[in-house]
């Protein structure tokens, strides 16, 4: 709920009166930092820092919700519930950047990385292993979920067999059989539908080629002694 001394403040200039944001009434609380949303513009909301109250306005491609961790307690647009808030996007383009703030893909293929803008600037990153960009989301995703222009083997790197021997350790994991990637002690593949998914074994545990699980490094003396290597 907005405060009664930003009530107040929105009545005055509803009124027609121009009355500027620092010599309205003072903040609920004095200490700390405090943020309300405005009552109808959704890129614009009302901040309190140790007791001053300001207007802010959200930077381009972001608007605020509460609990904006972007830039300036605002959140890209699309993560964003206006309610009965207007939202006015206007993008302000750059090369690789529809507005200042956003994430996009690197291009129409496949790709393992996106592009992150942050105040008109795109800066190149990078997917965990065994991950593809997926702009529905505007996250990194399981290549599986994007078949439509991604190749699960060719990011991961890994082709699911047709056939699992039943008697192997691989199935014992069914309907999701693992396998171990040769060489690789800190992952493995588990194949969803036939496509491979890279898992990685995670707090500083090793894979265990013999049974395919992820272990503390002194139960898997084989790959913790390469790793030292």
């Amino acid at each position: 709920m907005l405060p009664h001394a930003l009530l107040i403040l929105l009545g005055l200039a509803h009124s027609g009166l121009s009355i500027p944001v620092l010599d309205a009434p003072g903040c609920p609380e004095q200490h700390g930092v405090q943020t309300y949303a405005h009552p109808e513009a959704c890129d614009q909301f009302f901040l309190c820092t140790n007791g001053t109250l300001t207007l802010e306005t959200c930077e381009n491609g972001l608007l605020y919700d509460g609990k904006g961790a972007v830039h300036n307690h605002c959140n890209y647009h699309w993560g964003v519930e206006c309610g009965p808030r207007k939202a006015v996007l206007v993008p302000i383009s750059s090369p690789g950047c529809e507005f200042k703030y956003g994430i996009y893909p690197e291009g129409p293929h496949c790709s393992t990385n996106y592009i992150k803008c942050a105040d008109g600037y795109p800066y190149l990153n990078h997917c965990e292993p065994g991950l593809a960009y997926d702009d529905k989301t505007h996250s990194c995703n399981w290549p599986d979920l994007l078949l439509d222009h991604c190749s699960p083997e060719e990011v991961v790197g890994f082709k699911c067999p047709d056939k699992v021997d039943p008697h192997s350790i691989s199935a014992k994991f069914h309907p999701f059989p693992r396998f171990a990637i040769p060489g690789d002690c800190e992952h493995l593949v588990t194949c969803v539908n036939g496509h491979p998914r890279l898992i990685a074994c995670g707090e500083g545990k090793l894979l265990d080629e013999n049974t395919l699980t992820c272990e503390e490094p002194e139960n898997v003396p084989s790959c913790h002694l390469r790793k030292k290597k």
